[in-house]
């Protein structure tokens, strides 16, 4: 399938079929097809084939009760018979994904065209270049360019032609033939018209070998640079795939081994020491630990996990050793699940039929019906008898028409357009991944910000310090801080940052984490560094002790501290009540068995944010918070960047996400999403527009449409509006196309054009567009 025509006319001809309803996928080349109990394989595959398409039904692995199987249609289909069972997801198998033949397969034919045109057009444009003879030399160098380098062209031509459907490549393969037989015939009628350099018979007719050979080089580039983005999109599951681990360590019989993560069973042992991934979704039998799920869930702070707690394949166990048994394994684990989302809101995504697709449906059979008819009027206009002159002079005006009407210009308004708005987005860290993009972000209303990773950086800081009787901030936050630095977790290491920070700070001056409090006796100076811990001991999802310049302190959550001993007063469960109401994550601090105060740690929030924010309303859209925290920490974020409250959904999880979407769409917005986290990827696969951050994951990267290198949001507003800027050129360019052959057309026809200057006229037309598009290069600067 090379364009959206193609898409209509598969689904159209599988929607004949009774009671079968299918979605046709240009990017990923696949059909997912609901079936009845009735229809059999053979008979989706043959409908295919007779639209004039190849497809094959491809089994996929899927849960052990369905019967389901997908496609590959000059795509593939994904069938369910509802007869069974009625689910519609499967995840594409690895030979789907691999195929990548598009870009690969044009590689070869760009550059032999792009070899051969650069001396056709020097011989033929430039005098100093000729020599005797030199039109044969060029038609001799054209020819593989006309036949072999543009068979794509000549291919899909011919496909629609047999349906009598006319799409861009009619007219290229017309327009670069009719060039190239045109000069052929010249040539062969008058073999001595090029025996001397500098001549190219100046009467009416001349030759357009370079014509045909550059039309053909720079859309078969525009093809090029389309299908590596096409081919990207793919992409996506395999790398949410790859997330995964790839090997486990199992308990059998007391001993360790290694095996491969997909031979895991339901009810193995898993051990899985710090640092490492778990190998797939289970529960934790022994051992207990800080879980980092930011992958998969996006959240920040990690989870506390211990016996009987669930666990999720790819997430990352970071500081105790677990013993996990394996609950989900294989195609059931929620890796998985998210990869078939992603799947789903891939295959769902119908693309836009394009401007120039559209157009050319109705203008290349008109631009063919006036060739016809030029050629033929001017033959009765000369008369019964009918002299080789007149002929020629028919024959030059029907092929003026076609190469005036040739969309060279056409051909090249989206891809130089896109390649020039994508190259300068590159320079600026934004990855657009194609011109359905660039449609995409003008229509866009709505925007959803994933607030861990794009509105906030994702990493917890120290927010604040509330001493107690008889404690000053600065000594709690100190001698926290020393017991801390002997742990892992990413708590302690805030509170030991923020705590060196105090120090490294004037003695006089507390920073940010906690307005300014003298301490005594400015005993904290002692070079900048921490206090030594003494006797230090780390419960996993409690907190640390240890004893420091003599005194024992505990850090640690609430009822662990309370297990060793510290009473808590009603005042003071009073400030822990406050402090976490608004969001925070406590920890309690006591020194000499008492309670000496409360450390709060929250999520900081990314320094661009707010301006990035007031810059999306006025690009016309309408900024929604979205995450998987309580409503008190979206609220207060959400106010600090200025979202007005009713746009915050807060406690979503990953599935939500993708329903949140949904629900905006069903209400008739256009909406963009911006997020980084495994858990996003869905959701930015079903927006409208997906934007990854690029301190993101590879899959969120590989979901969305839009990518931004940087951690900024300011960024995600500069690539919408390059997106638009890019899109705006490339509708100039296509007015310029259209304007040139609409003028062109006519004066043609009325044989005041020899194909000489049509072909001048059409190269400036080009010219003019590579210029337009030009002129995106100094965005932003």
């Amino acid at each position: 399938m090379t364009c959206a025509s193609c898409v209509n006319r598969v689904e159209k001809k599988l929607g004949k079929l009774d009671g079968v309803e299918a979605s046709v996928n240009l990017p990923l080349e696949s059909a997912h097809v609901k079936v009845p109990a009735g229809i059999t394989d053979e008979q989706i595959t043959a409908t295919v084939e007779a639209a004039g398409y190849k497809a094959r039904i491809r089994q996929s692995p899927s849960h052990s009760h369905a019967h389901e199987h997908a496609e590959d249609a000059s795509g593939g289909a994904t069938q369910s018979n509802h007869a069974d069972h009625g689910t519609e997801s499967t995840a594409p198998g690895g030979d789907h994904l691999q195929h990548g033949g598009t870009a690969s397969q044009l590689k070869p034919r760009l550059i032999l065209a792009a070899v051969l045109t650069v001396p056709v057009f020097l011989i033929s444009m430039v005098p100093a270049f000729q020599f005797a003879h030199w039109g044969w030399a060029a038609g001799a160098l054209a020819l593989p360019v006309v036949t072999w380098a543009a068979w794509p062209f000549h291919r899909a031509a011919a496909i629609n032609a047999r349906h009598l459907a006319s799409t861009m490549d009619t007219l290229v393969s017309l327009g670069v033939i009719a060039a190239y037989l045109f000069s052929a015939w010249q040539l062969f009628s008058n073999p001595r018209m090029t025996e001397h350099p500098g001549m190219e018979g100046m009467e009416p007719g001349g030759l357009y070998f370079e014509v045909a050979a550059v039309v053909t080089t720079f859309l078969l580039l525009g093809r090029f640079l389309e299908a590596n983005a096409k081919q990207r999109a793919g992409d996506a599951l395999r790398a949410l795939l790859n997330l995964g681990a790839k090997d486990a360590t199992v308990l059998r019989d007391s001993r360790e081994t290694k095996i491969p993560a997909d031979e895991l069973q339901v009810g193995d042992v898993i051990v899985v020491r710090p640092g490492e991934k778990i190998a797939t979704d289970g529960l934790v039998i022994e051992g207990s630990s800080a879980v980092d799920e930011s992958l998969v869930t996006g959240e920040s702070v990690p989870v506390e996990v211990g016996p009987d707690s669930k666990v999720t394949g790819a997430t990352i166990n970071t500081s105790g050793r677990l013993l996990v048994r394996a609950t989900r394994v294989g195609s059931e684990t929620t890796l998985a699940q998210m990869a078939r989302l992603v799947s789903q809101a891939q295959t769902g995504k119908a693309p836009i039929a394009r401007l120039a697709d559209r157009i050319s449906a109705v203008f290349v059979p008109v631009v063919l019906v006036i060739a016809v008819l030029t050629f033929a009027a001017w033959l009765l206009l000369a008369g019964p008898s009918v002299s080789e002159a007149e002929l020629r002079a028919a024959f030059t005006a029907a092929v003026a028409v076609l190469v005036i009407a040739c969309p060279c210009a056409l051909g090249l308004a989206t891809p130089v357009g896109l390649l020039t708005g994508t190259g300068r987005g590159a320079q600026l860290g934004i990855l657009i991944k194609g011109p359905q993009v660039l449609e995409d972000t003008r229509t866009v209303d709505t925007i959803l910000l994933d607030k861990t990773g794009t509105v906030t950086t994702g990493r917890l800081a120290v927010d604040n310090t509330v001493a107690f009787d008889g404690f000053t901030r600065s000594e709690v936050l100190r001698l926290a801080g020393a017991v801390e630095a002997a742990s892992e977790h990413p708590i302690a290491h805030a509170i030991a940052a923020a705590a060196l920070g105090r120090i490294s700070a004037s003695p006089a001056r507390m920073p940010a984490t906690g307005g300014s409090v003298r301490s005594p006796e400015g005993q904290d100076d002692d070079g900048g560094r921490l206090p030594a811990v003494e006797q230090f001991r780390s419960a996993p999802g409690g907190g640390v002790a240890g004893t420091v310049e003599g005194r024992p302190v505990l850090a640690g959550r609430t009822g662990w501290v309370q297990e060793n001993g510290v009473q808590i007063s009603p005042a003071q469960q009073e400030v822990l009540h406050t402090t976490e109401a608004s969001g925070a994550t406590a920890i309690w601090v006591a020194v000499d068995g008492t309670a000496a105060g409360i450390i709060s740690l929250r999520d900081t929030i990314k320094p661009g944010s707010a301006a990035a924010i007031s810059r999306l309303r006025a690009l016309g859209l309408r900024p929604i918070l979205l995450t998987g925290d309580n409503a008190a920490v979206a609220a207060q974020v959400a106010d600090a960047v200025g979202i007005s409250p009713d746009d915050v959904y807060a406690g979503i999880l990953p599935a939500g996400k993708v329903d949140a979407v949904r629900k905006l769409q069903a209400n008739g917005a256009i909406v963009a999403m911006a997020g980084d986290g495994v858990n996003d990827a869905a959701a930015l696969a079903q927006a409208d527009l997906g934007i990854a951050m690029g301190s993101g994951t590879d899959v969120a990267i590989e979901a969305a449409d839009l990518t931004v290198m940087g951690n900024d949001l300011g960024q995600v507003a500069q690539a919408i509006e390059l997106s638009r800027r890019t899109l705006a050129t490339i509708r100039t360019n296509l007015f310029w196309a259209f304007f040139y052959n609409a003028v062109g057309i006519p004066v043609a026809a009325l044989g005041l054009l020899n194909p000489m200057i049509a072909g001048a006229a059409m190269a400036a037309s080009s010219v003019l567009v590579v210029a337009n598009s030009l002129r995106l290069r100094s965005f932003g600067r």
